[in-house]
């Protein structure tokens, strides 16, 4: 096959492709997030509230902040505190490695990382697999999760991040 051909061949399937079903992206009763996974439990944070998807940044400790308060990070010239999600919602220490992601989320009073176990990308969630906040969410997850979605058998607690912000030790840390 010639390089001419080869170019009419993907304008043939270019002209063809059928893209997804874009009416479900904003269709009512739909929601999008980023998914991830705090210790056992598997979270997705609303895509308004995140800014964007990073590697782990370079980290600068600040003195006298709270455990889970892992420091600072300058990102393209922006400086943002990196918080320890799991050691702030469960009280132990998130294993760190070389690969692991972080989110830059959106917050009153400034963006802030978050570093998460795992991430899984983009999830999107109906209506109907709409359940009410999980018994088994105890102490700082039942601050910050208001509802869930049940997926098969895996359920999907939605992180609040602005209410997450709100938290008494969250507010006190960031003053």
């Amino acid at each position: 096959m010639s390089a001419f051909d080869l170019l009419l061949d993907y304008e043939r399937r270019s002209l063809a492709h059928q893209p997804g079903r874009p009416e479900l992206v904003e269709a009512p009763g739909h929601w999008r997030g980023v998914g991830f996974r705090i210790g056992k439990h598997r979270l997705v944070g609303a895509f308004g509230d995140v800014v964007e998807i990073i590697s782990l940044p370079a980290i600068t400790a600040v003195p006298g902040s709270q455990p889970w308060m892992l420091g600072l990070a300058n990102v393209r010239g922006s400086l943002y505190g990196v918080v320890d999600l799991k050691q702030f919602l469960e009280g132990e220490r998130s294993a760190v490695n070389e690969g692991q992601r972080c989110l830059l989320v959106r917050q009153p009073g400034g963006n802030v990382i978050l570093l998460t176990d795992e991430l899984y990308g983009q999830r999107s969630f109906n209506d109907s697999l709409l359940i009410d906040r999980p018994e088994s969410l105890e102490g700082r997850y039942a601050a910050v999760i208001a509802r869930a979605y049940r997926v098969a058998d895996v359920t999907w607690g939605v992180l609040d991040i602005p209410l997450l912000s709100r938290t008494p030790e969250f507010r006190q840390a960031a003053a």
